[in-house]
């Protein structure tokens, strides 16, 4: 079972501050970095940075208003970030039932073992 991973996407969202980012461009629609850094302990060009990888992966765009760009999440980006997270989750959690019934059949064969010993 092989799920294909956007790692440059996964990088992208891996960052805790461009998480928060864009949990504050979806709670308000959108934002500027202005606005942003006002919000988050980084500056407003640490903050232009971030957005630079964001947009760059697809999950923030940028439309121009004056002498300012205002970022809002791409929706669809998104949707196809959480579809792979939930492939890659359901992925595991296969994997992990494999495991689970290989140790349980360990046990039981060590259980087995330990009967027949006592028994002799």
């Amino acid at each position: 079972m092989s799920v294909m991973v956007d790692d440059d996407l996964w990088s992208a969202v891996g960052d805790p501050t461009r998480r928060r980012m864009l949990d504050l461009l979806l709670s308000e629609g959108s934002g500027t970095a202005t606005s942003l850094s006002e919000q988050l302990p980084v500056s407003r060009q640490a903050v232009a940075k971030h957005l630079v990888v964001l947009d760059r992966v697809g999950l923030v765009r940028a439309t121009t208003a004056g002498r300012e760009k205002r970022f809002h999440v791409d929706q669809a980006q998104l949707a196809r970030a959480v579809a792979q997270l939930a492939d890659v989750g359901s992925a595991w959690d296969s994997r992990l039932q494999r495991i689970k019934r290989i140790a349980e059949t360990i046990q039981r064969g060590k259980d087995t073992n330990n009967e027949t010993e006592k028994a002799q």
